[in-house]
């Protein structure tokens, strides 16, 4: 059965890795929007019986737990260390995510949601996705407090710096943002931004409802 057309504004959400995506989510959730997490989907796509954890286990060989699920972290060190098999593992997730993504917009749309759906994702930007939302939000830090937060994170300082390198600048995201918060600072100056961008994205819904409705 086809979905009826959507009647709220996607919002894309992402940023670098220990930049504090998930405290910008966290807060748009209590306003209200309604939250699907990439790094959920990805899980679920990997649990034990799916396809796509097969086929990661194909590819690159005993990074299984004992009771059979995916040693998430054994995989990590794998892909970040090497682009091309990075590549490939995106290869197999994003087809599945996606696939589940869309059965989850359009459930929303057959329940005729009309609010605001952030589509929180860390790669949305180098996968291409961001072409595919109404707007997106990019959330940035110094480099400094980058690489503090993920030291803090985790204690593999090495593992860190790769990771950072596997991502795309964040100045470069930036670029193609509509809406930039900066979490350098404290939490309320976060929340104060985010609030903002919140306003403004209530704004552009309801245009889109008065233009629709003309």
């Amino acid at each position: 059965m086809t979905a009826p057309p959507r009647r709220f504004l996607l919002v894309g959400l992402t940023g670098g890795i220990a930049t504090g995506k998930s405290t910008v989510s966290e807060i748009l959730t209590r306003l209200g929007c309604v939250l699907i997490d990439a790094d959920q989907l990805a899980r679920e796509v990997v649990a034990p019986g799916e396809p796509a954890l097969a086929e990661v286990v194909r590819e690159f060989g005993d990074v299984l737990q004992p009771d059979g699920a995916l040693d998430r972290k054994k995989l990590a060190a794998i892909v970040f260390a090497d682009p091309a098999r990075r590549k490939r593992l995106e290869a197999i997730l994003h087809p599945a995510i996606r696939e589940r993504f869309n059965a989850r917009l359009d459930a929303l749309a057959r329940e005729g949601f009309e609010g605001i759906v952030v589509f929180d994702a860390p790669v949305m930007i180098e996968s291409g996705g961001y072409t595919h939302m109404d707007r997106l939000i990019v959330v940035v830090t110094d480099e400094a407090t980058q690489r503090a937060r993920l030291v803090a994170r985790d204690a593999d300082a090495a593992d860190g710096e790769r990771r950072i390198a596997s991502q795309m600048p964040l100045a470069e995201k930036a670029k193609l943002a509509d809406h930039v918060i900066d979490n350098t600072g404290d939490r309320a100056a976060t929340e104060a931004r985010t609030r903002e961008v919140y306003a403004a994205l209530v704004a552009d819904l309801a245009a889109r409802r008065s233009a629709h409705s003309a």
